[in-house]
């Protein structure tokens, strides 16, 4: 199987927030942003696969600001590492001022897809070789998150937790 990059999957969706997706205050529903960035993670995650993906978690999203109804939102998204059949995606939510166009940094998150075959069964995925200093601290930091993830679910020993060893002993 051949090795993709980062770059090989990367994704943008660029939308508008309309008013049966904001709350009465006027701000883009959690939900909403939630499903777009769910959209643009699976699209990542199938250009790396090149398989039909499934989501299996929301590993973290971070609401640091509201996005407000007529905003242009951009959501950027990336594989940060590719394990046996499961890929983790990151993704960088913009939102651009309407009148300046300046664009600031709204939200991000991490998603894990499974790639599966036509039964629904898990199939391997090509390895990813991150390039820049920041995809290989994302890269890096997924195999923490994905070890921790598996010592709290009760499926790897934290002994067995390479990458957590600081925390537990």
């Amino acid at each position: 199987m051949i090795s993709k990059n980062p770059k090989d999957s990367y994704t943008i969706i660029t939308d508008i927030v309309l008013p049966s997706e904001t709350n009465p205050i006027g701000n883009m529903f959690g939900g909403e942003l939630l499903a777009r960035m769910d959209r643009a993670a699976s699209i990542a995650a199938r250009r790396h696969s090149r398989r039909i993906v499934t989501t299996v978690s929301i590993n973290n999203v971070a609401f640091t600001k509201m996005i407000p109804l007529g905003s242009v939102v951009t959501i950027e998204a990336k594989l940060s590492r590719a394990f046996k059949s499961s890929m983790e995606v990151v993704m960088d939510v913009w939102i651009e001022d309407r009148e300046s166009g300046v664009r600031s940094k709204s939200n991000e998150g991490i998603y894990t897809f499974v790639a599966v075959d036509e039964m629904g069964q898990p199939v391997p995925v090509p390895p990813l070789i991150p390039e820049t200093d920041l995809e290989k601290e994302r890269y890096d930091a997924a195999l923490r998150r994905k070890q921790l993830s598996l010592v709290i679910a009760g499926k790897l020993n934290p002994k067995e937790a390479t990458e957590l060893k600081a925390l537990f002993f």
